[in-house]
């Protein structure tokens, strides 16, 4: 085993760690990284699957499209009933594909005349029919194949009888994904109503001995008492698998790119004696052994070997392992993947163009630089998912925590935020009626606000730094332009 990796080339590979963990492009083998705790979430018997945004969902949603994925997810010794020859199909996702599922437009079209589970219900059997005689694939349009659905019910249900059958008989699963679902509508109201619908369907489906539908939904969503308002909804929340990311995991998705990686011939025997290997006819995967996932002693020692001990400063007690994922989690301890990886990456970009000397290979500043970063592009997040967050976020900038939360409301009073969410029936929180209080809860549940044993209200740092509050002996906020930038 090596004792040692360059320092220049750890930062070339940390530098080289993906952008983007789940934009639903094509994915080869060796990017796919199956942690234990998202297992269960992968198998076709669980039809909900939740997690924050970056938590892995449209990246399973685009994995499980691929044979050769579920090929290596069957060999690796885990126990799953995911095959090759699974017919999987896409019934909603994050890119127009109009042969699939209706697009955004034609949605809306379809709610006007249409109830959800009617929409629904077309795209499953429109799948199943494609390539038989069944009359629902001639029908060229999406509007055709929704009338003819919801008015030929007898019909659908000996179509999705045959085809379970046919499923059957051959020893194989069909499963239709969906991802996505906060687009399939323009507002909370109408999102709810869609999300039921289709959690209708996918529990009828579970009638069936060999079709199944697995969705895809944000935790926010799935926690909204509205989507489950239809009866025996609690069979579908009882399936709910949500997907985490422990951080031992989260640095066995590190040891899994950088082993599988441009300089994985370096990484490997630095990491672990006798890597393990699986192959399809294309691809050679080396999967990460499970005994460097579990101990985090050893991954503490090959981590601090690329990173350093210590942090260094005013951090110099901290040990750069634990240090970066305590500082990502939010209020709920939840660490989103992409963030720890853009964290790591930005951090070896800022040591070779900070401190190209620096004898290991990321430098303590730059790794308060790469959770600086990954703050701000969960910023971005925040503002593309919940625009409403960002509004009220920003009008406590320059605050310093932990406070009590009547200081943050008599700010939020003053900017006349709650009037100014209200105006906007799209961008208003859940519990807005309850005012500033009612801010507060959404705030919570969303991770954004920590309410401590005192009463006082804390903001994790990877929300605190984005929206430039303060904390005593915290990372301190990115500056803003044409202001003095110091860690």
């Amino acid at each position: 085993m090596s004792s040692r990796v360059d320092a220049s080339i750890a930062r070339l590979a940390l530098g080289k760690l993906p952008a983007d963990t789940s934009h639903g492009e094509r994915l080869e083998p060796q990017d796919v990284y199956l942690p234990r705790s998202h297992l269960k979430a992968v198998e076709p018997d669980v039809l909900l699957v939740t997690g924050m945004r970056g938590a892995g969902k449209t990246f399973w949603w685009s994995a499980l499209q691929e044979g050769m994925v579920r090929q290596l997810m069957a060999q690796s010794g885990e126990r799953t009933t995911l095959s090759e020859n699974t017919d999987v199909r896409v019934g909603f996702g994050v890119k127009p594909a109009p042969d699939n599922y209706p697009g955004v437009d034609s949605m809306r079209s379809l709610r006007i005349s249409r109830e959800p589970r009617d929409i629904w219900r077309t795209v499953l059997a429109w799948q199943l029919a494609r390539g038989t005689e069944h009359p629902l694939a001639d029908l060229a349009s999406w509007e055709s194949r929704t009338h003819f659905v919801a008015s030929n019910a007898e019909a659908v249900d000996v179509l999705l009888q045959e085809r379970d059958a046919e499923y059957g008989w051959n020893g194989v699963d069909f499963l239709l994904l969906f991802d996505g679902l906060d687009r399939c509508a323009e507002d909370w109201a109408e999102t709810n109503k869609m999300v039921r619908g289709l959690l209708q369907v996918a529990l009828e489906a579970r009638s069936y001995r060999r079709l199944r539908v697995k969705v895809f939904l944000r935790s926010d969503q799935a926690g909204d008492q509205a989507v489950a308002a239809f009866p025996d909804a609690s069979k579908v929340l009882a399936t709910k698998v949500e997907l985490t990311w422990p951080t031992r995991e989260l640095y066995g998705l590190l040891w899994h790119h950088l082993a599988n990686g441009h300089y994985g011939d370096i990484f490997r025997p630095y990491l672990w004696e006798n890597w393990p290997r699986a192959a399809t006819k294309e691809h050679i995967v080396y999967p990460v052994p499970r005994r460097l996932v579990m101990d985090e002693d050893a991954q503490r020692e090959k981590f601090h070997g690329l990173a350093g001990e210590r942090m260094g400063g005013s951090f110099w007690r901290a040990q750069p392992y634990s240090w970066i994922a305590d500082h990502l989690a939010d209020a709920q301890r939840r660490v989103s993947a992409r963030s720890f990886l853009a964290a790591l990456r930005a951090a070896a970009h800022h040591t070779e163009d900070e401190h190209p000397d620096h004898d290991q290979g990321l430098h303590p500043k730059s790794i308060i630089h790469g959770v600086q970063e990954a703050s701000a592009i969960r910023v971005r997040e925040m503002q593309e998912d919940h625009p409403w967050i960002d509004r009220a976020m920003s009008a406590l900038r320059g605050m310093s925590v932990p406070l009590q939360f009547e200081e943050f409301a008599e700010r939020w009073r003053e900017e006349r935020i709650v009037e100014s969410l209200s105006a906007d029936a799209e961008l208003a929180p859940r519990h807005l009626a309850d005012g500033e209080e009612g801010v507060r809860r959404d705030l919570e549940a969303q991770g954004v606000f920590q309410r401590l044993l005192d009463g006082r209200v804390n903001i994790p740092d990877v929300y605190r730094v984005g929206y430039g509050l303060g904390r005593r002996g915290g990372v301190r906020p990115v500056q803003q332009r044409g202001s003095s930038s110091h860690l």
